[in-house]
C-alpha cells in the first residue's frame, strides 16, 4: 500500500470513529444537534400539596393609572395554585447532564411586559446574551430595578410606549426585579446557559422539548417554596414523564 493511499484509510478511519463518538453523544458531525426525531421530549406537571394560601389584594390607589386597570382588586403572584392543584410560575430546567456543550442564544428576544402595573409573566426566563425587550404598557411611568448577584446590575426608569432593551451575560436562576415607583411590582428574570427550561402555566404543565439523549438532574424552582431535583435518563425520540410536588 502505497503512502497516499495508507493515510487517505487512517483519515477515514479517524472520521468514522469521530462520527461514533458523537452519535453516543447524541449530536452530529462538528457538535451540531441531531435531528428532531432522535432528540427527547421530557413533560410533566408540578403540583403543590396542601391548602393554598389566599392571594393577598394589592393597593394600587397610590397611582390612580393602575388602579383603573383592574375593575376587581389585583391580587399577589407568589404562589400561583390553579386546577387540580397545579402550580403556576415553577422554572423547570436541565440543571447537570449537558456537560461542555455551548448554545448560541435565540434571535428572538425575550419580552417583559408591565400591564395593569404588574410583570407579564411574572416569571420570565432567557438564555445569557439574549435580548430582553422590556415593554411599558400603562398609561404611567415604571422603573424596572433587577437585583442580581452574577450579572450587571441596573436601574431604568420607562416611559409609556418607550423602548427598553437589556441583555443578562451570565447565567443566573433566578434574579428579583421590581419597580421602585411601584412597589407591589415584583417578578423575576431566569438566564441560562442553554435552551433547557421552561415556566410552569396556571395548570403547572410543563414541557422540555429537543433534550440530546443523556442522563439529566431537572431543578423545579419556585420563588417561596425553594428547589427540587430528580434525575432522569432519556434515549433518542423518547418522550418520558416527570412530575414535581411543592409543599408548604
Amino acid at each position: 500500500m502505497n503512502k497516499n493511499k495508507y493515510r487517505k484509510n487512517q483519515f477515514l478511519g479517524i472520521t468514522a470513529i469521530a462520527i461514533f463518538a458523537f452519535s453516543l453523544l447524541g449530536w452530529g458531525p462538528a457538535g451540531a444537534p441531531r435531528p428532531a426525531d432522535a432528540s427527547a421530549t421530557l413533560s410533566g406537571v408540578v403540583k403543590f400539596q396542601g391548602v393554598a394560601p389566599k392571594p393577598k389584594a394589592i393597593d394600587m390607589s397610590s397611582d390612580p393609572n393602575c388602579a383603573k386597570a383592574h375593575p376587581a382588586p389585583a391580587t399577589t403572584e407568589e404562589i400561583v395554585v390553579g386546577t387540580d392543584n397545579g402550580l403556576a410560575n415553577v422554572i423547570v430546567y436541565v440543571s447537570d447532564g449537558l456537560g461542555d456543550r455551548t448554545f448560541q442564544p435565540p434571535d428572538q428576544p425575550a419580552v417583559l411586559e408591565q400591564k395593569g402595573c404588574q410583570y407579564r409573566p411574572h416569571v420570565v426566563g432567557l438564555q445569557a446574551k439574549q435580548k430582553l425587550n422590556v415593554v411599558n404598557d400603562d398609561e404611567t411611568t415604571h422603573n424596572i430595578h433587577p437585583s442580581p448577584n452574577n450579572n450587571r446590575e441596573w436601574n431604568m426608569t420607562q416611559p409609556h410606549g418607550v423602548p427598553l432593551e437589556q441583555t443578562f451575560a451570565r447565567e443566573e436562576i433566578a434574579i428579583p426585579v421590581k419597580c421602585n415607583i411601584h412597589p407591589w411590582m415584583k417578578g423575576y428574570i431566569a438566564v441560562f446557559k442553554h435552551p433547557y427550561f421552561i415556566v410552569s402555566n396556571t395548570k403547572g404543565s410543563f414541557d422540555l422539548k429537543d433534550l440530546p439523549p443523556g442522563s439529566y438532574t431537572i431543578t423545579a424552582w419556585h420563588e417561596k417554596l425553594g428547589t427540587l431535583t430528580q434525575k432522569i435518563t432519556v434515549g433518542a425520540g423518547e418522550n418520558k414523564t416527570l412530575d414535581f410536588t411543592f409543599k408548604q
